[in-house]
């Protein structure tokens, strides 16, 4: 609940200060990691609740001679809403797992799980509801009243909109992991990159940068496979493949740090494409690691290969288009015009409001 909390000449005992004094945020910090972790439990459950709903109309629901579930605009978003449950599950139970080990900082995992967990079910949730047509608009009361089963999609979609902006929104979450991909190059290159730094301070920083990434950058570029022994043949080559785009990626981040320098925190709408290029590498190395751990353990579970094999599939094209809109975009264009219309510019397009 929000509300205003004003105190007036409170004064705490030393011995009554939690955790030591000036260690207040990081316990409130602590406190927001759990937060953002219950947020990605929850889409969890709702996610698999969609995929049992869809499911069962699928199968039920018969248009043109078949059931719905066998023409193909159908039978995609119900192989989506599958591998994306698997992912979002995954994500939590090995987010959750860091925690269980103990002293495991999840400030960055917590946040991606956030993120990408409430914006994959948003989507879910969205081909759920196109799925189950006009029924899935329909409240539940009106289709109790009409004989016939209430399953309240329509609630699902207005419930699940607020898991992108509570606890942190979608951007404020972007910017926490940007924070944490940034911090180390930051160190790293020091003063070098900043103009407003004193010349021998730069200088002296660009020596040491230079000695780091002559080191670091080269190995970006080398033709070598992350270790994927033992694996599934389909999962081996997905974590090859990430590991290849991760590097990529590390990449991508120098070189607009370096085009940018200090400023390039403000450039959100690139530092988004690259932040969710990571997230969706995350989500699939995450999903890989389960669905071998799965297979391993119960044969029952085998078929977990196949969850991740099509997620990882789907998320090739989504990962080379957002790399595509790195190197060529058009937002300077954009934000040019957008500013614009804040200003009032366009303000006769508003005209013929009844």
């Amino acid at each position: 609940y929000n509300g205003i909390i004003k105190f007036d000449n409170v004064k705490v005992p030393k011995e009554n200060i939690i955790a030591g004094e000036g260690r207040g945020l990081k316990v409130a910090l602590s406190t927001l990691n759990t937060g953002l972790l219950t947020i990605a439990g929850a889409c969890a459950g709702t996610a698999k609740r969609c995929l049992s709903i869809v499911q069962k109309w699928a199968n039920e629901r018969i248009q043109w001679g078949t059931s719905i579930g066998k023409h193909a605009a159908i039978a995609d978003k119900i192989a989506k809403i599958a591998a994306k449950t698997f992912a979002i599950e995954s994500m939590g139970l090995l987010t959750a797992s860091l925690v269980d080990r103990g002293k495991a900082d999840i400030r960055l995992e917590s946040a991606m799980c956030k993120m990408w967990c409430t914006e994959a079910l948003w989507e879910i949730i969205d081909d759920t509801l196109q799925i189950r047509s006009g029924r899935g608009y329909e409240t539940e009361t009106s289709l109790r009243d009409r004989g016939e089963e209430p399953i309240g999609v329509e609630r699902m979609f207005r419930d699940a909109r607020v898991n992108m902006i509570f606890e942190g929104s979608s951007e404020i979450m972007r910017l926490i992991i940007a924070r944490e991909a940034l911090d180390p190059h930051l160190k790293a290159a020091g003063a070098s990159i900043d103009t407003r730094a004193p010349t021998s301070k730069r200088f002296g920083d660009a020596i040491r940068a230079a000695s780091f990434y002559g080191r670091w950058y080269p190995r970006l570029w080398m033709p070598f496979n992350a270790s994927a022994d033992g694996m599934h043949p389909r999962l081996a080559s997905h974590i090859r493949r990430i590991s290849a785009y991760s590097r990529k990626l590390a990449r991508s981040l120098f070189h607009n740090m370096v085009k940018y320098g200090t400023t390039f925190d403000t450039e959100q709408t690139q530092v988004r494409r690259l932040i969710d290029i990571g997230t969706e590498l995350f989500a699939m190395a995450v999903t890989c690691s389960r669905a071998h751990h799965l297979a391993n353990t119960n044969d029952k579970y085998k078929n977990a290969i196949e969850l991740a094999d099509v997620f990882c599939r789907e998320g090739y094209g989504k990962i080379d288009k957002i790399f595509l809109g790195v190197v060529k975009n058009n937002d300077k264009a954009v934000r040019d015009f957008s500013y614009n219309v804040q200003k009032g510019q366009f303000d006769w397009l508003r005209n013929g409001i009844v």
